[in-house]
């Protein structure tokens, strides 16, 4: 599977009289089609890195490839194209009247013809759920409703990679749930690939690979299943999954389970084999 970024050796300072690097020499790749979760305390890097694959900030050295070419001032708005962006808090996304105007305004700016426009928006609102909404404000809908309206608005621009920078965060857990499965959903029939700044575990299991930041630079790059049977979880700002904090309970009580991480469904059938 070829590549659709690289990063070689990039790094990055918000103050230019300081010594201070928010990002430090990064090099990794993300696969096209994989779903890359990033994580890491606040103050990290992992905003800033997602910031400067999308050319919204320029770095201090190193080399970022997009699509087999190299990120350029000249070519960032054409490479731009290829990368949809949806934020912690929608309300900073909407620049439309209803949700139908809203997911058309990225359209009009591409200059998408009228009758493709119309096809898309029709398109994109039934792959989210949110076809009946088409009319409404945006401002009148709920947290996860938002979020499903930003999403249509980046999958109507037809992008190679969807980036969520904390964009479950401010939803409940059953609207954080439905979002991530809707994008895996989008993600299996079309191939997109997904970047996401996360701290939840749901979204961090649907992933492929997890990259962690630590101070600026990768700690690690691991599958979700090495990265919870790690013993220092809560140094990574990441609480214990369900399924560990059962399985530590089992095993003060004498019952000897596997010392790798199982999912709630894994650890399921375990215990029915137990007993």
């Amino acid at each position: 599977m070829k590549n659709i970024i690289e990063v070689r050796e990039l790094s990055y300072r918000y103050d230019k009289t300081s010594d201070y690097l928010t990002l430090d020499n990064l090099t990794f790749h993300v696969k096209r089609g994989e779903w890359l979760s990033i994580i890491g305390h606040n103050g990290s890097g992992k905003s800033t890195l997602v910031r400067l694959l999308d050319g919204l900030l320029e770095p201090l050295s190193g080399e970022i490839m997009i699509a087999g070419d190299l990120l350029t001032p000249e070519n960032i708005w054409d490479k731009r194209r290829h990368i949809g962006m949806v934020f912690q808090n929608p309300d900073n996304q909407f620049v439309g009247a209803t949700v139908e105007d809203d997911v058309a305004f990225g359209l009009e700016n591409q200059g998408v013809p009228y009758e493709t426009m119309l096809e898309r928006i029709e398109e994109v609102l039934q792959i989210v759920g949110m076809s009946d909404f088409k009319d409404r404000e945006p401002s009148r809908l709920s947290g996860g409703q938002k979020q499903r309206v930003a999403i249509a608005g980046i999958l109507a621009l037809r992008p190679d990679i969807l980036i969520l920078d904390e964009a479950t965060s401010m939803l409940d857990p059953r609207g954080r749930l439905e979002l991530i499965r809707m994008v895996q959903k989008i993600k299996l029939e079309t191939g997109m690939t997904v970047i996401s700044i996360t701290h939840d575990l749901d979204e961090i299991s649907l992933s492929d690979r997890v990259l962690v930041l630590k101070q600026g630079r990768i700690e690690s790059s691991s599958h979700p299943k090495e990265l919870f049977s790690r013993t220092d979880l809560a140094d990574l700002g990441l609480d214990e999954p369900f399924a560990n904090q059962i399985r530590s309970v089992l095993g003060h009580k004498g019952y000897q389970l596997p010392a790798s991480y199982l999912t709630e469904e894994e650890l399921q059938d375990y215990l029915w084999e137990l007993r």
